[in-house]
């Protein structure tokens, strides 16, 4: 029904517009002056009528906007229907770490191994924040140049992104950047906000662009830092650095033909199974249901590793196909070659260029540090308060094998 109002309202504009044009026209040329005050009188008229009405068309197109927006995606047929319960298991991979001794969490090795400092992160910027000290910043480092470095092998090309976008590209991104429940930092007296992930910038790299079919696939990985509000997070399962404000992440993101993102889609979620499994680590790779998809998911694929100290499996990463959702509101779109067009058609250059169409979009996560961190410590920890560095992430730790208390 609102979108009745708005298209009534826009002729109702488009109708004054016209009856203003047409007295302005009337005005050209000599005139009585009786003739044309009354003319002075009713384009002013016209004038404060249109004003009032298209600030009305304004106000009425924005609320139409935002419930159009609230409109996810459709989903793929094979997508389970239901809550995240009824989400099922594609992959199943390594096995439970056995213990001789009793398990730590995350936080007590980080304590023991002083390697994070979340109190004075509480102080200087509040809960959820936190500071990495001694090889813990190694660790970070060393998972983001791993990451990239494996992701840039499988042909993509690396970016650094922006770390404060528009709103608008937040929003055509799918996401909600205000309301009460945005994970979004909106930047106040500003149209900005700070990304929640890299996606989110990638996806706005070829805002309102036409590629040539040559060009596809286009495939970033992109390393950025996320900050997310995590509203309503609370909780045992969420401490330490499993749910915080600010962190590292390196994503992967993909343009293609519609044709081919359902296998670029898989594309990514065996390049992440890859990467964990390089790792040691135990994960379950999940199709996720319908009422755990984003608005602009059409499918999602989630992996889960088992994270010992808290004696379950945790999200680690996600990888999405997005169809057309986002690129229809980006404004991104391909040219397909017409290299079957007949000399008939391309005469006078009459059929010689296709319609565009609006390309695909997938984003999937290669390596969400904290995370990782968590990951990483309780998997292989030992009983002398040791943790064990996976062997892939040795070279980018300069050789760093073992990090072991300090004494």
């Amino acid at each position: 029904m609102r979108s009745i109002s708005v298209f009534r309202r826009w002729q109702e504009v488009e109708r004054l517009r016209a009856e203003r044009n047409a007295v302005a026209n009337k005005m050209k040329g000599k005139l009585e002056p009786s003739v044309r005050q009354a003319f002075v009188e009713e384009g002013k008229n016209l004038k404060e009528a249109l004003v009032a009405l298209e600030e009305d068309l304004v106000q009425l197109t924005d609320r139409l906007q935002q419930e159009a927006q609230s409109i996810p995606n459709i989903t793929h047929p094979d997508v389970p229907i239901g809550g995240e319960e009824s989400s099922i298991v594609r992959k199943m991979v390594g096995c439970q770490p056995e213990f001789s001794f009793a398990v730590r969490d995350h936080l007590q090795i980080g304590k023991d191994l002083d390697l994070f400092d979340f109190d004075a992160a509480s102080e200087v910027s509040g809960s959820k924040f936190y500071y990495l000290k001694n090889e813990a910043v190694l660790l970070e480092m060393g998972l983001i140049n791993w990451a990239l470095s494996e992701v840039t092998k499988k042909g993509f090309t690396p970016l650094i992104t922006p770390e404060i976008v528009r709103s608008s590209v937040v929003e055509k991104c799918g996401f909600q950047p205000r309301g009460q429940n945005t994970q979004v930092y909106s930047i106040e007296g500003s149209d900005q906000c700070l990304i929640g992930t890299a996606e989110i910038p990638v996806g706005g790299i070829h805002m309102d662009s036409i590629l040539p079919d040559s060009a596809l696939p286009l495939k970033y990985v992109a390393f950025s830092h996320c900050f997310r509000t995590e509203a309503g997070a609370a909780g045992a399962a969420t401490r330490g650095l499993y749910r915080v404000h600010q962190f590292s992440k390196v994503e992967m993101f993909i343009f293609c033909q519609p044709e081919d993102s359902n296998m670029y889609h898989e594309e990514l979620i065996q390049i992440e199974e890859d990467l964990f499994t390089s790792l040691g680590l135990h994960f379950k790779t999940l199709d996720m249901a319908t009422g755990d998809l984003g608005a602009p998911a059409y499918r999602k694929f989630d992996v889960e590793a088992w994270m010992p100290g808290l004696g379950r499996f945790g999200e680690i990463s996600s990888a999405s196909n997005c169809t057309d959702y986002q690129s229809r509101r980006l404004g991104i779109r391909f040219r397909p070659s017409l290299s079957d067009a007949s000399p008939a058609n391309s005469k006078k250059g009459k059929g010689s260029a296709a319609p565009t169409q609006f390309v695909h979009t997938l984003n999937a996560t290669a390596c969400a540090v904290p995370r990782m961190i968590v990951c990483l410590l309780e998997n292989f920890q030992q009983e002398d308060g040791s943790v064990v560095i996976p062997e892939p992430l040795r070279p980018f730790m300069g050789g760093l094998q073992v990090l072991s208390p300090k004494f």
